[in-house]
């Protein structure tokens, strides 16, 4: 008998795990770039902004499946994680399966890819189109065979009937199969069948990286290519006075010379020709320049004093209650991102139309900022994401993205490569932004914290292109655009604000946020955020009132914590460290604790440390880290440990050593001796990363969990050794050697 069959009962599905939607989303502006509003179609992650299921997945006539994502490889693995979510819900194997990044020609806009949001966004809705454009599949197989779809399951790209008869995904698949929306139930695969996610897969990044390929956006090298260079003002705000362009263009070699306003860039046949010509032609400017900065020596004190629009974000009990206080003011300066291949794009012009490879983090905007700063319709400009060699957050990548199309339109038809020069992208990045907390807090006599007061002053850490003011090259063309207006991330996400709400369970709170509309130097979005910082100030202050009060760190953080999964990741880190067992070798050795759920949304990750504080030099070497983490399902846990240890190093290396230095007029530190980040010798003699496992649940943002507990654990092993609590980053050498008196 023939069962006539509907998309709706295919799609309701039986014998498998059969999710239904309702989503919400909050009015304010997120770092991913969008604009919330009610869920427009129910539907899950990014699915809900294009529901459209040959949006994410293309099957073509050999069976094999093109994925798309609007999310872009950073190098946290996220191409990997996201083919195995669609290798599983599609039954197809990975070998058969490619994928297409951020492109504002072929994949879905997505926003920015950033705030560990590329999972619950883009793995989320490639998920439910790949489970939902399974079942199509079945469905179209079904009608061919005239059977049941009961009767018929998916392996290796092939439905197969109960009696031996079989269709390729090649052979059922025709223009509008997929060319449908999604609707609001899916069959997903439940976790106990998984054979693809929740497994150590090879990371398809990393072969040409280790081995030389073509894998970055600097490696590109298309035929008919030239080289570009910009000449970068030497401060902020400074003016372009005169330059002697005409000696520059009678240089071998030199295709254009560019001048627009203060915007200044040589076009070469070759890319040494490029960058002599750049310096020739900085050699020959002369610019008007202001003292306008502060000093750098006491910045904490210049950002405080700055204007600021002042919003109490949590306000619960009734404070004053007396006990014992410890009060701090807690800071971090500018920090850069430091990537150690500089900034690169490529673009051309021809046929009226402008493509630029970038490694932006944020195609979508990118595009209209420059579209926007040339006066172009935005359809007559494409930008392709290719991978940078390091960055997490916004880098130099959208300004010579910029760069790159201002050269482009000068020469129509070859290509042109741009390349920053170490010192300007040291320069002019934009900086993660130098924060303030000042917090105040009592434990009672019960031992219980009885009150806590939170002040964070820092801009939103949310400067990416948009408007076209954010972009430097827009900044300094004869017309310029004015520099972008400050934009706020809103509670509970939040920018400089972001986990400056404990999550500990404490009746009587106040957090205030002083929001800095104009700081001294560009600064914009690094991994973390706001969140860094606030969870280093949270983390040394519940320690160190453990410490006065007489109890162990760990066991007053579970004291007041009521998340069950907090406490848990908290206990585990515990637990592999062997907190409880911990035993001072010597008076220079220490052990610290930090906790935190970033952004008190995402993922749960709690770090231990041990360290040796040599106390001659005053450097601290980490013998030791462990961590426990929650982020809910795990797709790849070599990838999740990944961005653990990632972020370990990086908050380690913010911690011990990492500030931007500037004098009244210029930023100075301009290349690796003057900006030091952490060498080979410094990084951590072990580190453990332990998966607290969630089969069945949804994914929980993981890449920036570790950063704030790292750098608090750390301080609090530091005060363990020393005895002194450091509350000015970075902790240097000097500063701990002036500290104890060594």
């Amino acid at each position: 008998m023939t069962r006539t069959v509907s998309r709706r009962s295919v799609l309701a599905g039986a014998g498998a795990l059969v999710v239904a939607f309702r989503i919400s989303r909050s009015h304010a502006q997120t770092e991913t770039g969008t604009r919330g509003g009610p869920s427009k179609h129910g539907l899950p992650g990014s699915l809900d902004d294009t529901p459209r299921i040959d949006a994410w997945i293309r099957i073509d006539a050999s069976g094999g499946a093109t994925i798309l994502t609007g999310k872009a490889e950073l190098g946290q693995g996220l191409k990997t994680a996201l083919l195995q979510i669609a290798a599983e819900e599609l039954k197809l194997p990975l070998n058969r399966l490619s994928l297409v990044t951020a492109d504002t020609g072929r994949t879905p806009n997505e926003g920015y890819t950033a705030a560990s949001h590329s999972m619950q966004d883009s793995g989320t809705a490639i998920r439910h189109a790949a489970a939902q454009a399974r079942e199509l599949l079945r469905e179209e197989a079904a009608r061919r065979l005239d059977v049941s779809v009961a009767s018929l399951r998916v392996q290796g790209g092939e439905v197969l009937g109960e009696d031996g008869r079989s269709l390729g995904f090649g052979e059922l698949v025709h223009d509008q199969l997929l060319a449908v929306d999604a609707g609001q139930i899916s069959h997903l695969t439940s976790s106990s069948d998984f054979t693809v996610m929740n497994r150590p897969v090879p990371r398809i990044d990393l072969p040409a990286k280790v081995t030389g390929g073509e894998a970055y956006v600097q490696d590109l090298r298309p035929e008919g290519m030239l080289h570009g260079r910009v000449v970068r003002p030497p401060s902020y705000g400074a003016t372009l006075r005169d330059c002697d362009v005409a000696r520059i263009e009678r240089m071998s070699g030199i295709v254009k010379v560019v001048r627009d306003g203060n915007f200044l860039g040589v076009v070469a046949e070759s890319e040494w020709t490029a960058v002599q010509a750049m310096r020739n032609l900085a050699a020959s400017t002369t610019w008007i320049e202001r003292q306008e900065l502060p000093d750098e020596k006491d910045l904490p004190t210049a950002l405080m004093n700055l204007p600021s629009r002042d919003t109490t974000i949590h306000d619960s009990g009734n404070p004053g209650k007396p006990g014992i206080t410890v009060d701090g003011t807690f800071s971090r300066p500018y920090l850069t991102h430091g990537s150690i291949g500089p900034a690169c794009a490529l673009a051309t012009f021809e046929d009226g139309k402008l493509t630029v490879w970038t490694h932006t983090q944020g195609v979508f905007f990118l595009r209209d900022a420059i579209a926007g700063m040339l006066k172009m319709r935005t359809e007559d400009v494409r930008c392709v994401h290719a991978e940078g060699a390091g960055c997490y957050g916004q880098n130099g990548a959208d300004d010579v993205a910029a760069d790159a199309a201002m050269l482009a339109l000068t020469v129509p038809g070859r290509p042109v490569r741009i390349q920053l020069m170490r010192e300007q992208e040291h320069a002019w990045d934009p900086f993660g932004p130098g924060m303030v907390v000042k917090l105040k807090a009592t434990v009672g006599a019960d031992g219980a914290i009885a009150d806590w007061h939170h002040e964070v002053w820092s801009q939103s850490h949310m400067m990416r292109p948009g408007p076209p003011g954010t972009l430097i090259a827009a900044r300094l063309k004869a017309n310029a655009f004015p520099p972008a207006p400050p934009v706020v991330l809103a509670q509970p996400e939040g920018g400089g604000d972001r986990n400056a709400i404990p999550l500990y369970a404490i009746e009587n709170c106040k957090v205030i946020s002083h929001f800095l509309p104009d700081m001294p130097l560009r600064g914009s979005s690094m991994r973390s955020l706001g969140g860094y910082l606030n969870v280093f100030s949270i983390e040394s202050v519940l320690d160190e009132l453990a410490v006065r009060s007489g109890q162990d760190p760990v066991a007053f953080r579970l004291r007041h914590m009521e998340d069950p999964r907090a406490r848990s990741v908290i206990e585990t880190a515990a637990s592999r460290f062997g907190w409880s067992g911990r035993k001072k070798l010597s008076g220079s050795n220490g052990f610290g604790f930090g906790f935190a759920r970033y952004k008190n949304l995402e993922a749960w990750c709690a770090v231990a440390v041990e360290v040796e504080l040599i106390r001659l030099s005053g450097a601290v070497r980490v013998r030791r880290v462990v961590a426990a983490v929650d982020t809910g399902q795990i797709v790849n846990p070599d990838g999740v440990r990944n961005q653990i240890e990632g972020g370990i190093l990086q908050a380690t290396s913010w911690t011990l050593f990492e500030q931007v230095r500037f004098d009244r007029t210029r930023v100075t530190s301009v290349d690796w001796s003057s900006y030091p980040i952490m060498r080979f010798d410094s990084v951590p003699e072990s580190v453990e990363v332990h998966l607290v496992d969630r089969p069945g649940d949804g994914f929980y943002g993981v890449a920036e969990a570790a950063q704030g507990p790292t750098g608090a654990a750390l301080t609090n092993a530091i005060r363990d050794a020393s005895g002194v609590r450091f509350s000015q980053l970075p902790i240097t050498s000097a500063r701990i050697r002036k500290a104890i008196g060594a």
